[in-house]
């Protein structure tokens, strides 16, 4: 019996599992005899046939595996090599599998694409986005961010509050490993300069502490608080990640060579430099972490139906072809298109130059942007303070 074979790959996200959802049920509609199989753990459990039959799942408990956080099925950061694909094409193979789809970030279409290329069977491959980063390229957006990016920026307007009460630093290291649209996206809440955040790093312009301390400085001057929102890939002058400098030979990085950054030694720096410069101000570092990207109390209305219809959308397409589903937007909706994988495979989308001011500003054009993807902002009243 030919099937369908879903695997996820890369951190999970609040939505991850509508997008495994909406592939169940298109994959059912379009063809009710295909079998449907979800590779548990990635790549790693196909080779080893560690697959769960979705064939036959009651469409009432798809809709709660949907509208759950995590990877339901599992995930992994294999990188697989030329001698993994050829385990994994047969492992497909074994499986009668027509197509393959591949729920994931770009090093999840990377993998993707190797496949297609060592493949010679009729074995179809599309990736489906997720990541929290938002950086895909050719996705104006992507499963995933709107509801971490609503976590972010509930969490900075609550900090604003309670240092408005009580004046102080806060400093939030929020994931971002060389894009800063997390980060940034705070900024679609802003109605005025004095609003939360009021300093903003990302990977895309270097980062000095240095001139941190004195922006800081500036704006503790001027308001009595000062509220940071800075991506944990920051880079110095040199462009290296501030958190390998500061952990030096220690660094600990994944199967695709990236550096593990949510330790925390970033958000350690950054307080004992505050706590130098500033030793009577009440100042704190946290490091957000894994909190923001699958946090079921934050979970967006929009960033869910576009995750189920980019889901659709892949068994959709992989019943005629290979290719990288992202989501393209006409200047007035978002829809589903295929492109193909080698235009997302291991890419990474920065911020446009144009979202920026400075070292540390999101500009009006940036602002315009995270205020279309964000929900409306809480209708809060201005304290007296």
């Amino acid at each position: 019996m030919p099937s369908i074979v879903i695997a996820q790959g890369g951190g999970p996200t609040a939505v991850i599992n509508q997008t495994l959802c909406g592939a169940i049920l298109a994959a059912r509609r379009h063809d009710p005899s295909v079998r449907i199989l979800g590779a548990r753990y990635g790549v790693r459990g196909l080779t080893q046939g560690n697959v769960v039959d979705l064939t036959t799942m009651p469409e009432a408990e798809l809709r709660r595996l949907g509208n759950t956080p995590n990877s339901a099925l599992g995930s992994t950061r294999d990188k697989p090599d030329a001698g993994a694909c050829s385990d994994i094409l047969a492992a497909l193979d074994r499986l009668g599998a027509r197509a393959f789809v591949y729920i994931g970030g770009n090093d999840t279409a990377g993998t993707l694409e190797l496949l297609r290329q060592q493949s010679s069977g009729d074995c179809h491959f599309v990736h489906a986005p997720k990541t929290i980063d938002n950086d895909l390229m050719e996705n104006d957006h992507v499963p995933g961010f709107i509801s971490a990016a609503a976590f972010v920026a509930n969490a900075l307007v609550s900090i604003d509050l309670d240092f408005r009460a009580m004046p102080g630093i806060y400093v939030a290291i929020v994931m971002g490993r060389h894009a800063g649209f997390l980060s940034a996206a705070a900024a679609g809440w802003q109605q005025s300069p004095d609003d939360a955040p009021h300093l903003i790093y990302t990977p895309e312009k270097p980062f000095s502490v240095v001139q941190f301390l004195d922006d800081v400085d500036a704006v503790y001057t001027r308001l009595g608080r000062c509220i940071v929102s800075m991506s944990e890939g920051v880079q110095d002058e040199a462009g290296r990640p501030l958190a390998e400098v500061l952990a030096g030979a220690a660094v600990e990085r994944d199967a695709h060579g990236n550096l593990q950054l949510t330790g925390g030694d970033l958000g350690i720096e950054i307080q004992k430099a505050l706590k130098s410069r500033f030793p009577k101000a009440r100042a704190r570092v946290d490091t957000l972490g894994y909190l923001p990207r699958g946090y079921i109390g934050v979970i967006d209305e929009t960033d869910r139906k576009e995750a189920f219809d980019a889901g659709a959308f892949a068994t959709q397409s992989a019943l005629t072809g290979s290719g990288s589903v992202v989501l393209h937007y006409d200047g007035e909706r978002i829809e589903p298109l295929l492109v193909p994988l080698d235009r997302v495979a291991g890419k990474t989308r920065h911020m446009p130059d144009d979202f920026l001011v400075g070292s540390n500003t999101v500009s009006e054009e940036g602002r315009r942007y995270f205020r279309r993807l964000l929900p409306k902002r809480p209708d809060i009243f201005l304290p007296f303070v």
